[in-house]
């Protein structure tokens, strides 16, 4: 499995990296959209495909910084929610479990300072990934 996944904060070094070294000058990169994740593994093949796209923009004369901003596909998740109430010796009193649904903002709402010609869309189809 340690071939397949890339661990978080393997990956957010990866970007920064390929941010500093591509280019004639380091450029800074924010990640946004990974700040309420503790631990994640993510596919290697995307990541390696994501660091030569952060490398292919870095290298660009007139980019100064970089962000990279990951949401997710589906624009609707449904999220399952767990209330934990926790009692003095640190065990667990009583738990809930609930559901809600999160509407999350899609690639548009990201994209509208760049003009169409500018967006090299590499995604593949859904399902097809």
């Amino acid at each position: 499995m340690k071939l397949l996944h890339t661990k978080l904060p393997e990956f957010i070094k990866k970007m920064q990296t390929a941010a500093a070294e591509k280019g004639s000058v380091p450029k800074d990169i924010e990640i946004i959209g990974l700040e309420n994740l503790r631990s994640a593994k993510m596919q290697s093949l995307r990541t390696g495909r994501i660091e030569h796209a952060v490398g292919e923009v870095a290298a660009l004369e007139n980019v100064e910084k970089l962000e990279l901003i990951m949401i997710p596909r589906v624009p609707e998740t449904m999220q399952t929610v767990i209330v934990k109430g926790i009692g003095k010796d640190g065990k667990c009193e009583k738990a809930v479990l609930e559901i809600v649904n999160v509407l999350h903002p899609t690639e548009e709402a990201y994209l509208l300072d760049c003009a169409p010609e500018n967006i090299d869309d590499r995604r593949p189809a859904i399902g097809n990934h």
